[in-house]
């Protein structure tokens, strides 16, 4: 498993991929977009989960507040959660 374990499973983008999102990897035009269209089929994908966490009780819930938060740009938001 490429993952470092410390940090447990990837979330959505592997590190290279968010090295290469954040504009931080010398990469072609072309592999970037390869990259984008990557994450696309993903967040398609965890679209398609969401039925599925709407079963339990907090899970649906507890995933749009990590997300909505995350995207007001702070690292630590779903941390401070609790």
């Amino acid at each position: 498993m490429a993952d470092d374990e410390s940090d447990g499973p990837r979330a959505l983008i592997t590190d290279r991929e968010r090295e290469i999102l954040l504009g931080n990897a010398d990469v072609t035009e072309k592999y970037y977009h390869v990259v984008v269209t990557r994450v696309r089929k993903r967040i398609q994908r965890l679209a398609n989960e969401i039925e599925a966490l709407e079963a339990h009780a907090s899970l649906a819930d507890e995933l749009r507040e990590v997300v909505c938060n995350d995207s007001q740009g702070s690292d630590t938001s779903a941390e401070n959660a609790d």
